[in-house]
């Protein structure tokens, strides 16, 4: 999971000058002159997610410790590179003149500070099966609004079909991210700012419906048997594939995402459709935020050059392999997806009304305590109002 760039072809990546040019150096940071090291945990087995995770996670914790390592790294957005903040180079410098072609910015930002270009998109939109729409006859092209309204047409489906209302999977504690996000209309508009912006205020009904639909999700039957036991990579989604049931939230990019479901469903089957309305007055967006993207490390000993190599891989060029290749949403708001299907079409037709997703608000500790949580509340070994005291406790020691 170690690559090296050579530094000699710099024409390839050369920017212009005036908002962050391109080093003329031929010395370059990391193992030997001339060369950029990279750590690029992406090209994993899906298989492998938790193995690599972990094994990302110490590598990362021992060089940030370090103070030396890679000069470029891979990082998901949210709490994973905030935390790391204090060990990476901001790039402001170097990347203005890509803001406005490039969206996600946010989960790469701290304090006003940017420390990675985003390659990708990643969100959560809920994904559904047409097919079992139209044998319970439901027209799949106008999808429920409202909660109640989608829980109906969920039990319709399941009385014609017998295919559950979601798929879901916990096992790693995963699952109740999704539902933040995918559901995050639970929240008003204010709310959900005020999350975004970190003035969680962890009191709220609302907040709390969040994690009661969790539960209520769970003893009404409208979950796959077993969610706490699924492994939501790759067995939750092949429920969906399946069509054992009607809705998943997934994601964007990466697996869960829509070119997967397409290859089972077909691409015409594959909906994707606004999350339905939990509280009144709230405001459906598609939650998405930048996946991953490309970081420096402070200690590197040619920043221009790193930088350099971010732009890089954040090209245009580059990013549209990134769609046609890997069949993500890349982080290149000029990349035509118009050939991709109705799914993907959909997804980013509403990247410009589309908020960050409420989970990758939190920090990675937080985001792990969640999941320690969901698992407990389906058998009431936590209360929902337990459950959130200790989120709140958390969040705001974080």
């Amino acid at each position: 999971m170690r690559t090296l760039w050579a530094a000699i072809p710099v024409a390839g990546i050369v920017v212009l000058a005036g908002c962050g040019s391109a080093s003329d150096s031929d010395s370059a940071s990391g193992g030997s002159k001339g060369k950029l090291v990279v750590w690029d945990w992406k090209s994993g087995d899906a298989t492998a997610s938790s193995y690599v995770k972990k094994a990302k996670a110490t590598l990362l914790g021992a060089a940030m410790q370090a103070g030396k390592g890679p000069d470029v790294m891979l990082f998901n957005g949210g709490g994973q590179i905030r935390d790391r903040g204090d060990s990476l180079l901001p790039l402001d410098e170097y990347v203005c003149d890509d803001k406005k072609r490039l969206a996600g910015w946010e989960a790469f930002t701290k304090d006003s500070k940017t420390y990675a270009a985003p390659v990708t998109l990643q969100g959560h939109p809920i994904y559904y099966n047409k097919s079992l729409y139209r044998k319970a006859g439901l027209d799949p092209e106008q999808p429920a609004t409202s909660w109640d309204e989608f829980v109906a047409n969920c039990q319709t489906i399941t009385k014609a079909t017998g295919a559950r209302c979601f798929t879901q999977g916990n096992k790693e504690g995963t699952g109740i991210q999704f539902l933040l996000s995918g559901l995050g209309s639970v929240l008003s508009p204010t709310e959900y700012d005020d999350w975004i912006a970190g003035k969680r205020d962890w009191s709220s009904p609302a907040v709390e419906r969040v994690f009661s639909l969790w539960k209520e999700a769970n003893d009404k039957g409208l979950n796959n048997d077993g969610a706490n036991s699924t492994a939501m990579f790759n067995d939750a989604f092949a429920g969906f594939q399946s069509s054992k049931a009607a809705h998943v939230i997934g994601l964007m990019s990466d697996t869960g995402r829509w070119t997967d479901f397409a290859e089972f469903l077909d691409a015409g089957n594959v909906g994707v459709m606004k999350s339905p309305v939990v509280t009144a007055g709230a405001t459906p967006s598609l939650p998405y935020g930048g996946g991953i993207g490309y970081a420096v490390a402070k200690w590197t000993k040619d920043p221009k050059l790193a930088a350099d190599l971010v732009r890089s891989l954040t090209s245009t060029d580059a990013l549209k392999s990134v769609y046609a290749d890997a069949g993500a949403i890349a982080a290149d708001r000029t990349v035509d997806v118009s050939s991709g299907g109705p799914a993907v079409v959909t997804i980013v037709s509403e990247l410009d009304r589309g908020k960050p997703a409420p989970h990758v608000a939190l920090s990675s500790k937080t985001v792990d305590l969640m999941g320690r949580l969901s698992q407990q509340l389906p058998s009431g070994s936590v209360t929902v109002d337990a459950a959130v005291k200790q989120l709140a406790t958390s969040d705001q020691a974080g």
